[in-house]
C-alpha cells in the first residue's frame, strides 16, 4: 500500500488547521504557505475534507477553514480514507466484500490481504490528531 501526496498532504493540513485557534478561520493562502502545498493541489484536497463534513469552509474576506471537531475526535484513519478514497492494501479486499471477487471465496490469499487491512485500518483509527500534536503516536 502506498499513501499518495493526497493523503500525506491531506493530513497535513488537517494537524495545521487543529494547531490553529479553534474558532478561526484559516485561509487557504497561508495554509498554503506554511505546508508548501500548491494552492490548486490544496483547493482539490480541502474540497474533499470540506464534503466529507471533516471541514467547514467560510467565504468572504475573514474566511477559510476550520476543523468541524475536536482534534482528539478525528482519527488519522478518516482522514485518509477520505482523501485516498479508500485504504485497502489489494483490489480484492476494498469494501470488505468477497463478491469484488469472483475467486475470493476460495483463494487461499484473501484472508491475509483482509487481515493485513484490518491491522492497517485498525492502527489508523486509533490514532488521532491530538495524538500527532500530542506526538503521541503510537507504536
Amino acid at each position: 500500500m502506498l499513501i499518495s501526496t493526497k493523503g500525506r498532504y491531506g493530513l497535513r493540513v488537517m494537524v495545521d488547521l487543529a494547531q490553529c485557534e479553534k474558532n478561526e478561520f484559516i485561509s487557504l493562502k497561508a495554509i498554503s504557505e506554511r505546508q508548501q502545498i500548491s494552492m490548486k493541489y490544496l483547493e482539490m484536497i480541502v474540497a474533499a475534507l470540506n464534503k466529507a463534513g471533516l471541514l467547514q469552509s467560510q467565504r468572504g474576506k475573514d474566511g477559510g477553514y476550520r476543523l468541524t471537531k475536536a482534534p482528539e475526535d478525528y482519527s488519522i484513519g478518516e482522514i485518509i480514507r477520505t482523501t485516498e478514497g479508500g485504504l485497502s492494501t489489494v483490489s480484492c479486499a476494498e469494501c470488505g466484500d468477497e463478491t469484488v471477487c469472483g475467486r475470493a471465496e476460495h483463494c487461499m490469499t484473501y484472508p491475509l490481504w483482509q487481515k493485513l487491512d484490518d491491522y492497517v485500518n485498525d492502527y489508523l483509527n486509533g490514532v488521532t490528531l491530538a495524538d500527532i500534536l500530542a506526538q503521541g503516536v503510537k507504536e
